[in-house]
């Protein structure tokens, strides 16, 4: 579809949360299809885990945004597309890959909500696409059990703070769950979600260099439960670690299920968003130090920096291998 300016910032660089948004639609679609291809109960394919998502490109107002998606793997109970976004400049023609994506999904029942179905098995090529997709599959099973372990944080607002410290950039976003942002069983769409994070992560990083910002990355977002229409949820973000030229930001969304009131406040999704500060031709710009004063934000800050290290090392190599 074509990019609007209700998509964009004010410079009219696309939002992130937008394009996350087209591309869970498009793996929500496929994933659906593919598990009701079967006779058997009638299902919904739910968002688990987005993994990391790079910005290769932005795209601007005008330009047309093709998502194209496939499967790639199945287990016994879900589902990885592989999702890839084309922007094309109508007026010139020209093309390009702005982003690759992968996501996993859960097929659930529509008679009860609680209930995985299996997914019917994909034909493979070649079997080492199989073994391949298997050992993502563990992987990503692994990570997700590590996230929801360190899931306790809060976010506290921050008296009179000083510029670019934590407290200066942090932001929240209180949002209710109408019917539009469900799926046909009532709980949110993962695409919904994404955007609303994307927006909280981009005022942090807007706060905190004042300039015009566009997402860079995603690290994998991870969604732990569901959160049911009528719900009340919280989106919050704050600085972790800046580079040079970069910052980090660890985003999640904490819901309260008031139409069951039995069932207390729980952190639903969480993430890392990164981005990048751009003048107003477009080119990147110094980002401003963060300065951390307790001893939680100085442990964040490194913990970021071994993330930022480690996919620096991981680009570097795969230039190298493309060179070759």
């Amino acid at each position: 579809r074509i990019m609007r300016p209700d998509d964009a910032n004010v410079a009219g660089n696309v939002h992130g949360g937008t394009i996350l948004k087209m591309i869970e639609e498009a793996g929500a679609i496929i994933s659906t299809r593919h598990c009701n291809s079967q006779a058997g109960e009638p299902c919904v394919a739910a968002l688990a885990r987005v993994e990391r998502t790079d910005f290769l490109s932005p795209v601007c107002i005008g330009e047309v945004a093709n998502v194209s998606a496939e499967i790639t793997y199945t287990s016994r109970h879900s589902v990885e597309v592989q999702v890839n976004v084309m922007s094309e400049n109508i007026l010139t023609g020209a093309k390009k890959v702005t982003n690759k994506a992968t996501l996993w999904y859960v097929p659930l029942s529509l008679k009860n909500v609680n209930k995985v179905l299996e997914v019917p098995p994909i034909q493979y090529v070649r079997k080492e696409q199989e073994d391949e997709g298997k050992k993502r599959y563990e992987e990503q099973k692994l990570d997700r059990l590590e996230t929801k372990q360190r899931n306790g944080d809060v976010i506290f607002p921050i008296i009179n703070p000083e510029p670019h410290t934590v407290g200066y950039s942090q932001s929240s976003l209180i949002h209710l769950v109408g019917p539009s942002d469900c799926t046909l069983l009532g709980f949110v769409h993962g695409g919904v979600t994404m955007k609303l994070m994307d927006e909280v992560a981009g005022i942090v990083a807007a706060r905190h260099c004042k300039t015009n910002i566009v997402t860079a990355s995603v690290d994998a977002i991870n969604f732990h439960e569901k959160i049911k229409k009528g719900s009340v949820i919280t989106i919050s973000g704050r600085m972790t670690f800046t580079s040079n030229k970069s910052m980090e930001i660890e985003v999640f969304v904490d819901a309260d299920p008031f139409v069951d009131e039995t069932r207390e406040r729980y952190r639903a999704v969480s993430a890392f968003f990164t981005y990048v500060s751009l003048s107003k031709d477009g080119k990147p710009l110094p980002v401003p130090q963060l300065l951390t004063e307790t001893e939680d934000e100085k442990r964040r800050f490194e913990e970021g920096k071994g993330r930022y290290l480690q996919t620096k090392a991981k680009r570097q190599a795969q230039l190298q291998q493309a060179a070759q």
